[in-house]
């Protein structure tokens, strides 16, 4: 199974470094050196760690491909992925690949799609696209994102009055229900 580990930020000083937004639960395991890592980049097929350091609670990252900032600058959003045979199923969580093209429902009404997951030190985010094509941000919390169904490519969602309308202009309105709280 293919399975995301982490997303590149931005670059770390100038010998190569980047920071990277963490999508795995063991980063001290996933990230030692010598490890190699499917990268989706034009350039580079793999990246190789040399190096990984925590500054404050962002890690950092070198890759034995990335020689300077130059280098590091051009592979900024790329995906980190491994080639596992673990399946971690204790039904506690999901994977962003699983969440993503998920259609976003209240109730009955298709709302848009997942298209993001934003993970936080307090809470997840999911990212939705909309069907008129606006991206809002819910909170990944079970009181509004009840029922997560990786097979029925759903998820609903209960999201209080106002959630998909606060960040609208004046005047445009959405086909989104108001839940009552």
């Amino acid at each position: 199974m293919r399975l995301q580990v982490a997303r590149i930020g931005k670059p770390h000083g100038i010998r190569g470094e980047v920071t990277v937004q963490v999508l795995t639960d063991a980063p001290e395991d996933r990230f030692a050196p010598g490890e190699v890592f499917e990268v989706e980049h034009p350039k580079f097929k793999t990246l190789t760690v040399e190096g990984a350091r925590w500054n404050k609670e962002i890690l950092l990252l070198a890759f034995a491909e990335l020689l300077d900032r130059n280098a590091a600058e051009t592979v900024r959003g790329a995906k980190l992925f491994i080639e596992t045979e673990e399946v971690e199923d204790e039904g506690e969580g999901w994977y962003e690949h699983e969440l993503v093209d998920l259609e976003a429902r209240v109730g009955e009404n298709v709302l848009g799609k997942v298209s993001a997951l934003r993970t936080g030190n307090v809470q997840d985010l999911l990212v939705i696209k909309t069907t008129d094509g606006e991206e809002v941000y819910v909170p990944f919390v079970e009181s509004i994102v009840p029922e997560v169904n990786i097979e029925g490519g759903y998820i609903l969602m209960t999201p209080p009055a106002g959630l998909f309308e606060i960040n609208r202009e004046e005047g445009t309105e959405t086909d989104a229900p108001a839940q009552e709280a």
